[in-house]
């Protein structure tokens, strides 16, 4: 969902004047039928509501990011039992069901999976003399991972912006 979606046709369009064109609300009143100080109080609360959005979709990708950089961990470890509580009951990664089969499936690999964004999300992608050939992508319900998918297709995998976490340092691909 897009952020500006969500605000009224009024509250979007003060905002977007004024934050992004540096119209002044003088002008932006006339336009939307207001007077200055309303479209001010739009402007404002779109803002607000903008800049909300954004800190709890901040919250959000750090804490799946958490859980896919503990999975990992789990995973080069081989420590069945942390992957098994990282997993929903139901969890399904390729064509494998339920949290211990998935579980054991990645324990004890995954040990050139790197921490990265994948399109701004946490992933983890695996490469090859410094190349992506696998990202491997989570979803994340409830803070347990419900799916796990690997696409291998060098055409998408072109398309994706990749950016490798990790030690401090981070490597755009």
């Amino acid at each position: 969902m897009v952020v500006l979606d969500t605000l009224t046709p009024a509250e979007r369009l003060a905002f977007v004047l004024h934050d992004v064109f540096a119209v002044p609300f003088a002008e932006i009143g006339p336009i939307i039928d207001r007077s200055p100080a309303a479209a001010r109080q739009l402007a404002s609360r779109a803002r607000r509501r903008v800049q909300g959005t954004a800190e709890a979709s901040d919250a959000a990708q750090s804490a799946k990011r958490d859980i896919v950089e503990a999975f990992l961990a789990a995973a080069r470890g081989g420590d069945f039992t942390a992957l098994v509580e990282l997993l929903d009951p139901e969890a399904v990664a390729i064509e494998i069901r339920g949290a211990e089969a998935v579980a054991a499936f990645f324990a004890g690999r995954a040990q050139a999976a790197r921490l990265a964004l994948v399109d701004g999300v946490p992933a983890a992608v695996w490469l090859h003399r410094g190349q992506p050939k696998a990202v491997i992508t989570f979803t994340i319900h409830d803070e347990k991972i419900t799916h796990i998918a690997i696409d291998t297709d060098p055409d998408r995998l072109h398309d994706h912006d990749i950016v490798l976490l990790g030690t401090g340092n981070t490597e755009r691909r």
